[in-house]
């Protein structure tokens, strides 16, 4: 038999109906600023830079782990595009950064254009959420590399944010109020500890009694983009810092923004941790302290601010529905 790349795992045709198929999803997405349509070699972004002073170019890059496990697990995939822009969004608009445009990467054992369609359905979806465009990305096919029925993702967000206005932490002091905002699930950290703690005793379509949902619904709970709250507090406070609550957790990522001479003080009972937290834990006979590093334990934003401005941040975050709730504070 003749050796083609079709025949080697690789169909050229597969990959030329999934362009034809995610085209009108990406143009969904575009604003004036977007130059170019998919197809070409690099996409063209223009800044109009009428509206800043002296921007800064701010960008992040991210996956979301063998929380991928569980999507193809269920054979749903419309739902972890979402996680991956948001997850990207709240990385930069921490930063102070207003989010531009956004890209992508899909690796696929055997490219299967309708699983792709999906896939790129749930970045058109938080792109428009999040005022970003889809721009561009790459399509690879891997035979060999990926079993046939798995793929990966990744994602690279830019943003733009005024020099002066850039959020690094610098103005954390002594006696600055944590405020603690909600997450919905395990966002996309914490995934491989958590399927070997349920998925050793549980399928995905159980539904132990501690939690509403089954477990693969729990564990598809879409990362939640923290951008209008952050946006809205920018306008019309000080925000000394921000802390998106990936790997590591609540201490582990806010010690980045927070001066080496000083210290986090979490209470942690100030909150009600989600269920699905408490059912990983009871189940793996896990640590309070291992549940700390690898869980943002139902929290995945925090803002640290001058004690002065607590109850404004409060009230600010109700007008985006948003609940603040001081969990801790800075202390030397």
């Amino acid at each position: 038999m003749e050796s083609t790349y079709k025949n080697s795992g690789v169909d050229i045709k597969a990959g030329e109906e999934t362009v034809n198929r995610i085209k009108g999803l990406a143009k969904s997405t575009f604003n004036k600023n977007v130059l170019s349509g998919i197809g070409h070699f690099g996409a063209f972004y223009q800044i109009d830079l009428s509206q800043w002073k002296n921007p800064v170019l701010v960008s992040s890059v991210d996956g979301v782990g063998t929380k991928l496990k569980i999507a193809f697990a269920l054979d749903k995939h419309d739902t972890i595009g979402q996680d991956l822009v948001n997850h990207c969004v709240n990385d930069i608009a921490v930063c102070g950064a207003i989010p531009q445009y956004f890209m992508d990467y899909m690796a696929f054992g055997k490219l299967n254009p309708e699983k792709a369609e999906q896939i790129i359905k749930g970045f058109s979806i938080a792109c428009k959420e999040n005022n970003v465009a889809l721009i561009g990305g790459e399509t690879a096919e891997m035979p060999g590399l990926y079993d046939e029925t798995e793929y990966d993702i990744s994602g690279t967000i830019v943003g733009l944010v005024e020099k002066d206005k850039i959020i690094d932490g610098k103005n954390v002091s002594y006696g600055d109020i944590l405020i603690g905002f909600k997450s919905t699930g395990l966002h996309t950290n914490g995934y491989s500890l958590a399927r070997k703690v349920l998925l050793e005793k549980f399928n995905l379509n159980d539904k132990p009694d501690l939690i509403k949902n089954s477990i693969g619904e729990e564990l598809l709970q879409i990362h939640k983009s923290y951008l209008k709250l952050i946006t809205k507090l920018n306008e019309k406070v000080s925000i000394n810092a921000f802390s998106h609550i990936t790997g590591g957790g609540i201490i582990g990522n806010t010690k980045r923004v927070v001066p080496d001479h000083l210290q986090i003080k979490i209470d942690w009972n100030s909150w009600e941790q989600l269920s699905i937290f408490k059912l990983i834990q009871e189940v793996g006979k896990i640590s309070d302290d291992e549940m700390r590093n690898v869980f943002n334990l139902g929290i995945g934003l925090i803002a640290i601010v001058n004690k002065n401005d607590v109850d404004k941040v409060i009230e600010i975050s109700k007008e985006v529905i948003e609940e603040g709730i001081i969990i801790g504070e800075i202390v030397k």
